[in-house]
């Protein structure tokens, strides 16, 4: 069975979405690195933010756990191969555009390098007057 960017099980297929898209619906020519919003299937937290690149997109459907490009090092990232905090892919879904990338994941633990659960748990506030 080829791999679709909406086929995994457990995913609510229905659940809002319109159109089944492909890895070739990815408009990778319009910019290399696509972010990925990583989101907690189970609870709607978001996670994280990460980017993927054409090769990241693909290990990360074949592998059903999420594969990044890290800028840093740059270098692919498989989440959790080092903390053992993996994510298995759920669901992914691809934005309008083709170039942003909504996965929604089974956390093994926590997605932040500081062991938080999410990466978003600074609250900012907004500027008064």
């Amino acid at each position: 069975m080829e791999a679709n960017i909406s086929s995994f099980p457990d995913f609510d297929s229905a659940d809002g979405v319109q159109e089944v898209s492909r890895p070739e619906d990815v408009d990778f020519d319009k910019m290399p690195l696509i972010p990925a919003i990583v989101q907690d299937a189970r609870t709607g937290q978001v996670l994280t933010l990460a980017y993927m690149n054409r090769e990241a997109l693909a290990l990360t459907l074949k592998l059903r756990q999420t594969v990044f490009w890290s800028r840093s090092r740059q270098a692919l990232w498989h989440k959790g191969e080092t903390s053992g905090n993996f994510q298995d892919v759920v669901g992914i879904r691809l934005d309008c555009d083709g170039d942003a990338l909504l996965v929604l994941v089974h956390p093994h633990g926590p997605a932040c390098h500081t062991g938080a659960m999410t990466c978003f748990y600074r609250a900012m506030e907004p500027a008064r007057g």
